[in-house]
Parts: structure tokens; C-alpha cells; sequence
């Protein structure tokens, strides 16, 4: 996935700094909707990634019925959190 092309499939640009609030949370909307639709592994996991950066991911629980799943979203949790810290 592309990550541009992403966002501008969500919110209409790449800018997020260019958005309203309301914009934002249709976007985020739409990515929520389509994220109970994903039925790719793949797919789903990256689609999260891109939720969890935005701060609107769905818990892993309900993220994830796979324990393997779960566990490879909380390492990237912890990738995430090491490249914040350093």
C-alpha cells in the first residue's frame, strides 16, 4: 500500500494537516467501515497500522481474533514506541 495514495482515498489528500475536524473524522470513518469489510490478513493488518498512527485504531481485541495477529500489532506498538522515544 501506498501510503499517499492511501490517505487520499480516505480524506482527498495527503495533507492531513490541511484538514477539518470534520474531515478527519469522515475519513477515519471510512477507514473503520472498511476495516470491518477487510478480509485480507495483510490488508487488514497494514490498514490498522495506518488507524493505530492516526490514533484511531480499534483495540487488539477487537482488532484481532488471531493471537498471532495481536502479537505482531503490539510489536509494531513497541517499534513505534522506541522510534517516538529515540
Amino acid at each position: 500500500m501506498d501510503l499517499d495514495d492511501r490517505l487520499r482515498h480516505y480524506f482527498g489528500t495527503a495533507d492531513l494537516a490541511t484538514l477539518t475536524p470534520a474531515a478527519f473524522a469522515a475519513g477515519t470513518e471510512r477507514m473503520r467501515v472498511e476495516f470491518g469489510l477487510e478480509r485480507d490478513r495483510p490488508r487488514r493488518f497494514a490498514l490498522w497500522t495506518l488507524m493505530h498512527m492516526l490514533g484511531v485504531a480499534p483495540g487488539l481485541d477487537v482488532a484481532f481474533a488471531d493471537p498471532a495477529d495481536r502479537d505482531a500489532a503490539r510489536d509494531f506498538m513497541e517499534i513505534v514506541e522506541r522510534q517516538d522515544e529515540g
